[in-house]
């Protein structure tokens, strides 16, 4: 009997425990218990706006990191209400940077996220692709040295192929991206009109990458800025993006250094040069290219009428001879580069100070440097494009000033590089007075 007493209290004990009803988990312990029946990479699980229901903010983003179970990094958290959050080097990995994707799917007020070198690898950037299908403010990113390799490419090929961001500006510079990972994103770029700022540059394309590239530009009609430098290229890569180049009409920035590109990747860029009305900076420093090559790229630079900016490291004398010859008849073009071949040894060849020569010429005639700048703007409002201003300087006959000196010239008077030569400050000057050859004087204490 008295053990049958001990079973029915044993049994009573039983029946009262499972009868209590259990305590709701807190919304992150659901979240959580939700999370580990999916993808690490889910951005919680299918709808964030849901699990996290009335949470915004910084209050999202800490309920996301203790889901995550990382450390909340506080200037993120201080900085959610301006336009820029620059989280570059803070170690987030692939949760931390979950932890700010989450946060960020309804945030309507940070447009530009640097998120460079956090090892975010393809699982982070998957999140952050997830993000921005939500996200309607974010229009700058830069994801650049993340480890990202072919499966993040994907990722962010598939949100670029389907226009799904806001998206204006990326890096994605050194990732380990090779052919694959340029193939799909070649392939998303050809209908994506949303991208205009895009780099590419320490990867791994080589000539395969330049065809497809090359294709992509015969398509696209966005992409106004490409950086490829720091990749390979080479001959064959280059003569197919050149290719590519021919027929494009949006693109106006090139960076093409270090791709060892040669001769051959030479003359297909001044092939393309001939027929391209939209490029205007053209950079091919660093890229195994001798007098051979150097002439036919000058060859498309006679014909093409738009291109402002060519940048190059070394050169030789016949390039400097052949740069002077084009230049009689695209005076407006500006060409950058460093020293020139079998000079390093010499005396650098001195060009006097142009504002001084300017300086000299109107004290001689009694003349206002407004004066000067008015004979030659034809459209006379005070304001003449840097291109129209190289032409006049190189056109007009009063003083004689070469391609160098025309080039600081320009520099010192467009000093924040708008494009633009206003001289509408100098109308009330009066002739050969003090304050011009004060300017001159500051100018040249600029210099030294």
């Amino acid at each position: 009997m008295e053990n049958e007493s001990e079973k029915d209290t044993d049994q009573n004990e039983e029946m009262s425990d499972t009868s209590e009803s259990p305590e709701p988990l807190s919304l992150p312990d659901a979240s959580a218990e939700k999370a580990t029946q999916g993808s690490d990479t889910d951005l919680e699980v299918k709808d964030p706006g849901k699990a996290f229901a009335g949470v915004t903010g910084a209050e999202l983003y800490l309920e996301a990191c203790r889901l995550m179970e990382v450390v909340p990094v506080s200037h993120f958290t201080q900085n959610l209400a301006k336009p820029c959050i620059n989280l570059s080097h803070h170690g987030l990995g692939p949760r931390g940077v979950k932890a700010i994707a989450i946060a960020l799917v309804s945030n309507a007020t940070v447009t530009r996220l640097e998120l460079e070198d956090n090892c975010i690898l393809a699982e982070g950037a998957i999140c952050i692709a997830e993000m921005l299908r939500e996200n309607c403010s974010l229009q700058e990113l830069n994801i650049s040295n993340n480890h990202l390799g072919t499966e993040g490419a994907e990722a962010i090929a598939s949100l670029l192929l389907d226009n799904a961001s806001y998206l204006y500006a990326l890096q994605l510079s050194g990732n380990n991206f090779g052919e694959e990972a340029v193939s799909c994103l070649a392939e998303a770029l050809m209908g994506n009109y949303q991208v205009k700022k895009l780099d590419l540059s320490h990867n791994e394309f080589s000539e395969k990458g330049g065809r497809l590239l090359g294709q992509m530009l015969a398509s696209n009609t966005a992409l106004e800025i490409l950086d490829l430098s720091w990749n390979h290229l080479k001959r064959k890569g280059t003569a197919a993006l050149g290719t590519g180049l021919r027929g494009n009409g949006a693109l106006k920035i090139l960076n093409l250094s270090w791709n060892s590109i040669g001769n051959e990747g030479a003359q297909a860029l001044g092939e393309a040069l001939k027929v391209n009305s939209t490029l205007v900076h053209l950079d091919i420093s660093n890229n195994q290219i001798n007098n051979e090559g150097a002439k036919k790229l000058c060859r498309g630079l006679e014909v093409n009428g738009k291109l402002e900016v060519l940048k190059n490291v070394l050169v030789n004398e016949n390039f400097i001879k052949l740069l002077d010859f084009v230049c009689q008849t695209r005076p407006e073009l500006d060409v950058i580069y460093g020293e020139v071949e079998g000079r390093i040894s010499k005396i650098p060849k001195q060009h006097p100070n142009p504002m001084k020569l300017i300086q000299k010429y109107l004290n001689e005639h009694n003349l206002r440097l407004w004066d000067f700048f008015q004979k030659i703007d034809k459209d006379g409002n005070m304001k003449i494009p840097v291109t129209a201003f190289r032409r006049a300087m190189l056109q007009q006959s009063s003083i004689p000033l070469d391609r160098v000196q025309i080039r600081e010239l320009v520099h010192k008077l467009d000093r924040n590089r708008t494009g633009i030569v206003d001289y509408s400050h100098l109308k009330e000057q009066k002739p050969a007075q003090k304050p011009v050859e004060g300017e001159m004087k500051e100018e040249e204490k600029e210099d030294m």
